[in-house]
């Protein structure tokens, strides 16, 4: 296998900030999956209802929208840290959150945890610790911005305090003040690979040198801010550079994501490597990602693009 032919599964992404350009230059670049964590979208939400469009979004319209472009969409659902403090709009989502959890496509709660470490961020942090430990599923937990090693420990205190097994979770937005603590204690431990911020790709080849690569992986988590939806390959390639191995940079680009989110039952490696043709002219409730008048194309053509594609006349 040449490095070109690698695999890549981005484990946290949110593909509703993204274009259909980004779909297609993901697969072109390997990646086979993502997973779309439930997230704050910037503007602030008011009430449940636009909580329960935004859940059926991602568990459907995203997912179809992926496929037509030849990746396997994920998600998981859940309250994040920072709506969190909207206590009304906080107790009507967690109504919300059984009904979408148990869907085909979703393989843990989460991003939960902590923005400001307030009281009512952790109250529903609790909350749905206890609920993904009732259903039976993984957790994915957003550590804060500030006070990053702080919220990191109290939130696997929690976990624990809880029952759940550090196996069964996800530590995201790691860096270098908190990857010792959260490998040591068992868990997951992924890093978010932000252009120039957060945890860049050169920081990360020094964390997989120093660390080794056991529970450890990598995500873009490319979003409506300033990202990189090609964070995993392109720091996938600039540690083959630096000399780590390809099974090394295999784990933690796509093996190490597929074995955690795996123990969900939900997340199976068959499903991108037996995926069916990209077929463009499918609808999901009557509508098509095409748009400008394109026709609908297969898989070799939005490998080699045609300029003469538009059916407008």
């Amino acid at each position: 296998m040449s490095d070109d032919d690698m695999m890549f599964i981005d484990p946290h992404v949110h593909m509703i900030s993204r274009t259909t350009d980004d779909y297609n230059a993901m697969r072109k670049a390997g990646v086979k999956a993502v997973i779309e964590p439930a997230f704050w979208v910037g503007q602030p939400r008011t009430n449940s209802g636009t909580m329960l469009d935004y859940f059926s979004w991602i568990v459907g319209w995203e997912r179809f929208r992926a496929s037509q472009f030849g990746i396997q969409h994920y998600c998981t659902i859940g309250l994040n840290a920072k709506e969190a403090n909207n206590e009304a709009l906080a107790e009507e989502a967690m109504d919300l959150i059984p009904r979408y959890a148990g869907k085909e496509s979703v393989v843990a709660i989460g991003e939960i945890g902590y923005d400001d470490m307030t009281k009512l961020e952790e109250k529903y942090f609790i909350e749905q610790v206890q609920l993904a430990k009732k259903m039976d599923m993984l957790v994915l937990v957003h550590t804060p911005h500030r006070n990053k090693k702080e919220g990191t420990i109290r939130s696997m205190d929690i976990c624990e305090a809880h029952g759940m097994d550090p196996s069964k979770v996800i530590i995201d937005h790691n860096n270098e003040e908190t990857v010792k603590a959260v490998l040591d204690r068992g868990y997951w431990t992924a890093f978010t690979i932000y252009p120039g911020t957060k945890m860049g790709n050169e920081r990360m080849v020094d964390i997989v040198k120093e660390y080794g690569t056991e529970r450890i992986f990598i995500d873009s988590a490319a979003d409506w801010g300033h990202s990189d939806p090609l964070g995993v390959p392109k720091t996938a390639k600039l540690m083959l550079e630096r000399g780590i191995s390809k099974e090394d940079v295999k784990k933690v680009t796509y093996q190490n994501a597929l074995d955690a989110y795996g123990q969900s039952g939900r997340f199976n490696e068959e499903d991108w490597l037996n995926r069916p043709p990209i077929d463009q002219s499918q609808t999901f409730s009557g509508n098509t990602v095409l748009r400008g008048g394109h026709r609908p194309l297969t898989e070799e053509e939005l490998d080699n693009p045609d300029e003469d594609d538009l059916i407008i006349e």
